[in-house]
């Protein structure tokens, strides 16, 4: 008869998965827009850009609100109206201005929860006062598939 001494086991802790952040999602590289800037010109640069929105930063680089398409129909319709081919009302006249933001140090699935909570589209990213990116609901929507199920 054969006899077998494993020893004892020592079981490890498994290993905290990293949280899936907001900063590891967002976009960085961001199209901005001044208070003054023509719906024209934001017309202009969202379609060049193939974005929805943006930022607006006023002169010190401080957000004070964002433009969004639905925003710019309220001047399209306006131009329709008065019968004028373009659009010179300005971001200032249009803009959300009650933002609400996100830090990069916020879970993803936190964010994703605010998407729905509050039926918005983006939500700028802010770090110590500063803006730092922006999460749109279509970069949560791509992150998911790269995660494997072992991470959630």
């Amino acid at each position: 008869m054969v006899k077998s001494f494993q020893g004892v086991r020592v079981v490890e802790p498994k290993k905290a998965a990293a949280p899936i952040l907001v900063m590891d999602h967002m976009s960085t590289n961001l199209v901005t827009f001044r208070p003054e800037d023509s719906i024209d010109h934001v017309l202009d640069l969202l379609t060049k850009k193939k974005i929805s929105g943006a930022p607006v930063l006023d002169s010190k680089g401080t957000l004070v609100g964002i433009i969004s398409e639905v925003d710019c129909l309220k001047e399209i319709i306006k131009g329709k109206y008065s019968n004028t081919p373009t659009f010179p009302g300005t971001v200032a006249e249009h803009m959300t201005k009650n933002v609400m933001t996100l830090t990069p140090d916020l879970s993803l699935f936190d964010a994703a929860q605010k998407f729905l909570d509050n039926k918005i589209r983006r939500f700028p990213v802010m770090k110590d006062g500063k803006l730092v990116g922006q999460l749109s609901l279509s970069d949560v929507i791509r992150a998911f598939p790269k995660l494997k199920s072992t991470t959630w």
